[in-house]
Order: C-alpha cells, then structure tokens, then sequence
C-alpha cells in the first residue's frame, strides 16, 4: 500500500473548513457565550478533525466537529465551573428590529446550565433531531428530551418576551434560536 500524498486529503479538508468554519463558529459561540472562547474551540476541534481526516472524510465531517465542540464546551464548562462574562458589546451589530430580542435571547441562552445550552443550541440553532443530538452529547434521548423541556422552561421564565411571536404563544424566539456572535 503507498502511502498518501499531502495533497490527497489536504484539498478537501481545506474546502470543507472553508465552507463549514462560519457556521460551526457560529454554533460553538452559542453554545459558549464567548466569541474568542468559540475561536479556540473551533480551532481545537478542526485540529482534531484534520489529525482524523482520512476516516471521516467519506461520512460527516460537520457532525464530527459539532460533537467535539459540544463535549469540549462541556468539559471546559465542568473544569472551570463558571461562565465567561464579557464587558464589550457583539463585534457585529444585531439585525434591524429584532437586535434586542437577540441580545435578550443571547442573555438568557447564558443563565443555562452548560447541557441545557448545548442540547438547545444543537436541537434548535444545529436543526439535529433527539437521536442526532444525543449522539452528539453522548447521552441518551430521554436525557435530551429532558434537558431541552427543563432549558426552554427556563428561557421562559427568565425572559418571557422570547415566548410569543405575533401573537401565536409558543412559536416565538425561544424555539427559533437566531442568534449571530
């Protein structure tokens, strides 16, 4: 067997980070609050995917770095048992009308235990079904179901505006997680 040239994993590795490294930005600053603790773990995680490109390459590469992303976000979270508090505004402004929903969302996104966050972020922001997001997290579906009922219960009460939209209860912020870093 020859042994691969640099060129015969590099290319698509290089093309799937550039079309991929926004959005799993993205979903790690959700799932962490913090822009440049999302930058390093993005980076981590992509290292990670390129030390295992050849045997991920031909399945999902996105889901593999979500799922570092989350079980590194969570184990981050367990380590230092506190969240990261930044005092400077989004380095891009929020979209035209909606801005203070977003920050609200983003706020209240922050007083969640870090599982509740990551089952939210990936249900809701990630679009993954239970099973998807259980493996995902390396739980099972029943803990997902729970911790996704137990985090929107508590989006409601700390931020009831994110609850309604026009007027049709339920449907509103909270279950639409659109928020941008």
């Amino acid at each position: 067997m020859a042994a691969p040239t640099i060129d015969d994993g590099r290319d698509g590795y290089v093309t799937f980070v550039e079309c991929h490294q926004h959005r799993l930005l993205r979903a790690a600053y959700l799932v962490c609050g913090n822009r440049h603790q999302a930058e390093d773990l993005l980076q981590e995680a992509l290292l990670k995917l390129a030390l295992r490109w050849p045997a991920v390459r031909h399945g999902d590469p996105a889901a593999y770095v979500r799922a570092i992303l989350y079980r590194d976000t969570v184990s981050w979270w367990r380590r230092r048992r506190r969240e990261w508090l930044s005092a400077y505004p989004p380095e891009r402004p929020a979209a035209e009308g909606d801005g203070a929903l977003r920050l609200t969302l983003r706020d209240a996104l922050g007083r969640l235990p870090p599982q509740q966050r990551a089952v939210l972020v990936l249900r809701y922001f990630e679009d993954l079904t239970e099973a998807a997001t259980a493996e995902a997290l390396g739980v099972t579906v029943g803990t997902v179901k729970s911790q996704c009922h137990a985090a929107l219960r508590r989006l409601r009460e700390v931020a009831p505006e994110l609850g309604h939209d026009e007027g049709r209860p339920g449907n509103g912020l909270v279950t639409g997680m659109e928020v941008n870093p």
